[in-house]
């Protein structure tokens, strides 16, 4: 059992559980990425008063949280359903990845994400908390592929690792959720270049990260030799 006390910091960053637990809520964050969806709430919720909006950030959050957690739980079962080896959905997930950080590096949402006409039509609706809000903008395939790459190195789903995931959907379902709530306040605090600065170094960490994954199923594939 390991006791923080009495390790370094260095020591405890190498712990598996400190490193699996950080990559799991670095991607699936990065993935949701709630900071590149304020402009788009804004104009979902145009119209709305203040408890409007948090309504509809607290269902698209909630929707988010859903999604992501049923294809945790069900990940294993879809592998074994579909005969997806791991190695190459980790191939596949890396190239939706870096698709995704690319678009990120250059601040702008991916079309995986959220497709032109999408917030257009949302703002015709009464309720677009669940779709397009929670569904695809926020719980995306790239961040369901990260899921379920995550949950491929899952041996058992009583496992620490598989309640990493979870506890990392969780935090991002909430902080999505806050940053949403107040999104004019986030917008007027970081203004748009300060987001703008921010979606890109994510889209950066996110590109190393899908190199990473594809690296990782080319390997595991035996294309190249493992060190």
């Amino acid at each position: 059992m390991l006791n923080p006390a009495a390790m370094t910091l260095n020591e405890l960053s190498q712990a598996p559980i400190v490193r699996f637990s950080l990559l799991a809520l670095s991607s699936i964050f990065f993935l949701v990425d709630p900071l590149a969806a304020i402009p788009s709430f804004l104009a979902i919720t145009e119209t709305a008063d203040a408890a409007r909006r948090k309504q509809t950030a607290r269902k698209g959050a909630l929707t988010c949280f859903i999604v992501l957690t049923s294809f945790a739980v069900c990940g294993q079962m879809i592998f074994h359903m579909f005969g997806i080896t791991m190695p190459a959905f980790e191939v596949a997930g890396g190239l939706i990845l870096l698709l995704i950080g690319l678009d990120m590096l250059e601040a702008r949402r991916s079309p995986t994400q959220e497709t032109q006409g999408d917030t257009a039509e949302a703002t015709t609706k009464d309720d677009a908390g669940i779709v397009p809000l929670g569904i695809p903008m926020l719980a995306g395939p790239g961040a369901i592929s990260s899921v379920m790459v995550l949950v491929g190195q899952t041996p058992t789903l009583l496992g620490w690792q598989m309640a990493a995931i979870i506890g990392s959907i969780t935090i991002t379902a909430l902080v999505t959720y806050f940053v949403l709530a107040s999104a004019g306040r986030v917008r007027q605090v970081l203004g748009e270049t300060g987001i703008r600065v921010l979606v890109r170094i994510m889209g950066l960490l996110l590109v190393a990260l899908a190199m990473q994954y594809f690296v990782n199923g080319i390997t595991d594939l035996g294309l190249i030799p493992k060190r």
